[in-house]
């Protein structure tokens, strides 16, 4: 039973085309209890249990806001990248959007090694050290800077685990979930209708691929985070 009033509108959802599922004959049926018709060989999901469990997603992103956890957004499919970088810097997360490198997680260490390189290299250009550099050498720490920013920019500010990961896309950001699992980091996922919702610890099941359903369900994930943040500052 979600303890707090999000505006989870159905219509709201219904303009988004959160409801839109795949193709039938591409479904997962662990996701049968999501489904509420298929339309024209395409899968429909329930959006009564979609606002149910987004409520409860933003009810557990509220709290753990309210006791200043940190937050991982993951999503590096093209059409949700954008996104999920403006939905991470609206509430003051961490994000990945553009490749999820191996072992960034379970591998926290190597990760931290290249967080240190990263700042190191960002310090030295804005200190202007970089042009002092043969054109050669320069060149080099410019390519790795461009190569850092890329892949770990979000994430620049990461000094520890995250407490919770938000995942947009289970079947493409499938070896940050595993990570995940491996650590025994709780996860937030959406799920369309070709995945499989035991794997994260709160599935969402929506549609994944629309850029619009995307952003919609970030946006109210998104407010729950602020408004916990919000409240820590209020009654700290």
């Amino acid at each position: 039973m979600t303890r707090r009033y999000w505006n989870i509108n159905l219509e709201e959802m219904m303009e988004a085309g959160v409801h839109l599922g795949h193709v039938a004959k591409k479904w997962n049926p662990r996701m049968s209890p999501y489904i509420s018709t298929k339309r024209k060989g395409i899968h429909i999901t329930n959006l009564t249990r979609t606002a149910r469990f987004l409520s409860e997603a933003c009810d557990l992103v509220f709290d753990a806001a309210s006791k200043r956890k940190h937050f991982l957004i993951v999503g590096t499919k093209k059409k949700a990248a954008d996104s999920v970088a403006r939905a991470a810097i609206r509430a003051r997360c961490h994000y990945v959007n553009k490749k999820w490198l191996g072992g960034m997680l379970t591998n926290w260490s190597t990760t931290e090694t290249r967080l240190h390189k990263f700042r190191d290299l960002r310090m030295e250009q804005k200190a202007g050290r970089l042009a002092c550099l043969p054109k050669r050498d320069a060149a080099v720490l410019k390519r790795q800077l461009f190569h850092l920013q890329t892949y770990l920019g979000g994430i620049k500010y990461m000094t520890r685990l995250p407490d919770i990961v938000i995942i947009v896309h289970q079947q493409e950001e499938y070896k940050a979930l595993r990570e995940c699992i491996t650590l025994g980091i709780p996860t937030i996922c959406l799920i369309d209708t070709n995945c499989d919702p035991d794997l994260a610890d709160l599935s969402i099941p929506a549609n994944d691929d629309a850029r619009t359903s995307v952003r919609l369900i970030l946006s109210k994930l998104v407010f729950a985070i602020c408004e916990g943040r919000s409240s820590s500052i209020r009654n700290p």
